[in-house]
């Protein structure tokens, strides 16, 4: 079956709401509603079935790293189902590419890290962790040492094991999570929670949350602490430059095991490979998806860190884990040639070099707007706070908050109702808009964002005070 062309938006906004469930939707809504559909892309760009044009200052869903339409990429997918379309990695069997992609991410990750496990998402990355975690810990002959500390906001996938790691109470409210042996600590969110201390004083109290909540615990019972080293689906929350260190210095003095959960931050986001670099810490295990195929197929994975590959492979004996689609040689193929073609456009480089910080300036040139109490980056990261007050910074008095997904009338959804009409894709976190564009933004589609953010505060602004909000 080939998909029809010629359909109009409403007869595909009627297909839609007839059979498609949506993630994270409020399905009688959207079916009330009608969905935007997105027919083709381009660059940095959208289009959709009316014909608009779109900046994708999302990057799609934080993933498409190197824009769309990449022929590279397209050629490679081409390539490799010619050649062979699937085989599995069970029953002691492995494909070219995923041998070639383990290869290559061995070398781009940091030096602690020479082996991979393939999963299809980031999801199931996190699920892949808490599995192996607690196998490392049983080999040790310390099984107790089962509970794995996360934060609260903080994102690792919708999977029973991927939503319990993560932060949201509202998924928390649905499916009796989190599972046994989650814990979770406050987030490193110095705007909101930092009072009087300054950002250095608010990340090292932020880090010893951590060790408070260990010694509480008792130190042989925790197995690993798992976090982002920038929140992205929280709200791109980015910690105190002291925050990082601390954690580590924390996770070392207990031999806690350290997860960075690199599925935003990396191949090239925060302007390193991976965001661990960026915040100063050694992970033992990474969670990878996004990126490294910059959403072109699915793919995932955890690197793993010798710390915990040497037991694994040395003493562990059979891991009962794994996914029909580990090491899917197609998804494989296509992140080879991803990985590469950032090497080859040095996409890190410009990020860290150049649009990352012409991104900061410009971002920073937003605090003169009445809505904007605090503009803030990380690399191709950026996240604007909306306040009722610039002078005392206080929030809007409407549903929403910070919880990721919520769909309530919130100041931060009237903004993104405004960018959505103006041809802008940004994101609301409930009052904080956020950026997450791919890495092959020139400066002046960076410009041309802008102004299309400060357009939409402005209509944004117009609101409230028309509406009695400031």
């Amino acid at each position: 079956m080939t998909i029809t062309k010629n359909r109009s938006t409403a007869d595909w906004q009627a297909a839609d709401a007839k059979h498609f469930l949506h993630p994270f939707t409020d399905f009688q809504s959207l079916a009330k509603k009608g969905s935007r559909i997105i027919t083709k892309a381009e660059n940095i760009y959208l289009t959709d079935s009316d014909g608009q044009r779109i900046l994708d200052a999302m990057s799609g869903l934080w993933c498409v790293n190197v824009g769309y339409g990449q022929q590279a990429l397209i050629d490679a997918a081409t390539r490799q189902l010619k050649e062979l379309p699937f085989y599995n990695a069970f029953f002691q069997t492995a494909t070219p590419p995923a041998i070639e992609l383990a290869e290559l991410l061995a070398e781009v990750t940091p030096p602690q890290f020479r082996h991979v496990f393939f999963s299809g998402s980031g999801s199931e990355g996190n699920d892949t962790v808490v599995r192996m975690v607690r196998r490392y810990w049983d080999i040790l002959g310390q099984p107790q040492r089962s509970v794995i500390i996360g934060r609260r906001n903080g994102y690792h996938g919708s999977t029973m094991a991927g939503a319990s790691l993560g932060g949201m109470s509202a998924m928390h409210a649905q499916g009796g999570l989190p599972i046994p042996g989650i814990e979770h600590i406050e987030q490193p969110y110095w705007a909101a929670l930092g009072g009087d201390m300054s950002r250095e004083q608010f990340g090292l109290a932020a880090a010893r949350w951590l060790e408070e909540k260990i010694l509480a615990l008792g130190p042989d019972r925790v197995a690993a602490f798992i976090g982002e080293p920038v929140q992205g689906a929280g709200g791109v929350i980015i910690p105190p430059a002291s925050y990082w260190p601390e954690v580590q210095r924390i996770c070392d003095k207990y031999g806690v095991l350290v997860v960075s959960d690199e599925v935003i931050c990396g191949f090239g986001r925060t302007g390193r490979w991976f965001g661990c670099e960026t915040v100063g810490s050694k992970p033992d295990l990474m969670t990878f998806a996004k990126g490294v195929t910059s959403g072109y197929i699915p793919l995932g994975g955890v690197m793993v860190g010798d710390r915990v590959a040497e037991v694994l492979i040395e003493r562990g004996g059979e891991f009962e884990h794994g996914y029909t689609y580990s090491g899917h040689p197609v998804a494989c193929a296509v992140a080879l040639a991803n990985i590469r073609l950032i090497q080859e456009l040095k996409l890190v480089e410009r990020v860290h070099d150049d649009v990352g910080p012409y991104l900061a300036k410009a971002f920073e040139s937003l605090k003169d707007h009445p809505l904007i109490g605090d503009a803030e980056t990380c690399g191709l990261m950026g996240a604007l706070l909306l306040v009722k007050d610039k002078g005392d910074g206080r929030p809007f008095n409407q549903p929403g908050g910070m919880q990721a997904f919520d769909e309530s009338v919130s100041i931060g959804m009237v903004c993104r109702g405004h960018c959505f009409r103006e041809g802008l894709i940004m994101r609301a976190v409930g009052n904080r808009m956020i950026i997450a564009p791919p890495l092959v933004i020139t400066r002046a589609q960076i410009d041309e964002m802008m102004a299309l953010i400060r357009r939409c505060l402005d209509l944004t602004l117009a609101d409230a005070r028309r509406e009695g909000w400031m």
